[in-house]
């Protein structure tokens, strides 16, 4: 789950990386931004995942996954502005085993029209800062913005996109060397993972911490940056897979 209380930033660092499994992960204001026309979208580049013969195939249940995005507001007047719970339940994709992690991966897609801005329940379990509830209007702006040619231009880049390059250390303790393809960028991303099997099931969770200038976005800002978002945006994941 999403860590119960982080300090408040003032300064700037999409994310990071997503996934991924990821990210993440875009971020909007609630205030409306003008959107400048950008390039076409440039070509996203792809791992070359192989499974391994004979591996075992578990394909994502996103009834039960879910992914979440922590944005913070910063700037002398943060107080104006409101953090943001950033949610999705429609993750998809797959992963394998052959018995080792070094033999074991994942792929994932995470919609970004998918994305549920400060949902009442979401905010709730986020806990300390996030209790109160944002007006509908506000989360309404926040989504349009996050999904605008200008943040995640969901119309160009439909999906986040999350592969795995290996699988490191033990099953009690495994570390995912993972690409996240956020726009037309790509970052790899190692993430700690929690991992917990049984005979037809995996589940995987974790956290990290991502900056959206990583994927070249740039943190919005108003009245000359005194009402900021924060550059950096925490991600946790809870990815259930069972097997095909």
């Amino acid at each position: 789950m999403v860590p119960q209380s982080r300090r408040r930033h003032a300064h700037g660092g999409p994310p990071t990386a997503a996934l991924l499994v990821l990210a993440a992960l875009g971020l909007a204001a609630c205030a409306p931004r003008r959107i400048e026309p950008g390039a076409p979208p440039a070509p996203v580049a792809a791992t070359g995942i192989e499974v391994p013969r004979g591996a075992r195939l578990f394909v994502v249940d996103a009834t039960r996954s879910q992914v979440s995005l922590r944005v913070y507001r910063a700037g002398p007047l943060a107080r104006l502005g409101h953090d943001h719970v950033i949610t999705s339940t429609a993750l998809g994709g797959r992963a394998w085993t052959a018995g080792t992690p070094e033999t074991s991966g994942f792929e994932l897609r995470l919609p970004v029209a998918s994305f549920v801005v400060d949902e009442p329940a979401a905010r709730r379990a986020a806990g300390p800062g996030f209790e109160s509830e944002v007006p509908q209007d506000a989360r309404d702006g926040t989504r349009r913005n996050l999904l605008s040619p200008g943040v995640l231009d969901a119309g160009r880049y439909p999906e986040i996109r999350v592969q795995t390059v290996s699988l490191a250390g033990t099953w009690d303790s495994p570390v995912a060397r993972a690409d996240v393809a956020l726009r037309d960028r790509t970052r790899r991303l190692d993430v700690p993972l929690r991992l917990v099997r049984s005979d037809r099931e995996l589940a995987a969770s974790g956290s990290f911490r991502v900056r959206q200038s990583d994927f070249g976005l740039t943190p919005f800002s108003v009245a000359g940056g005194a009402i900021q978002v924060g550059d950096e945006v925490d991600v946790a994941f809870e990815i259930r897979a069972v097997e095909r």
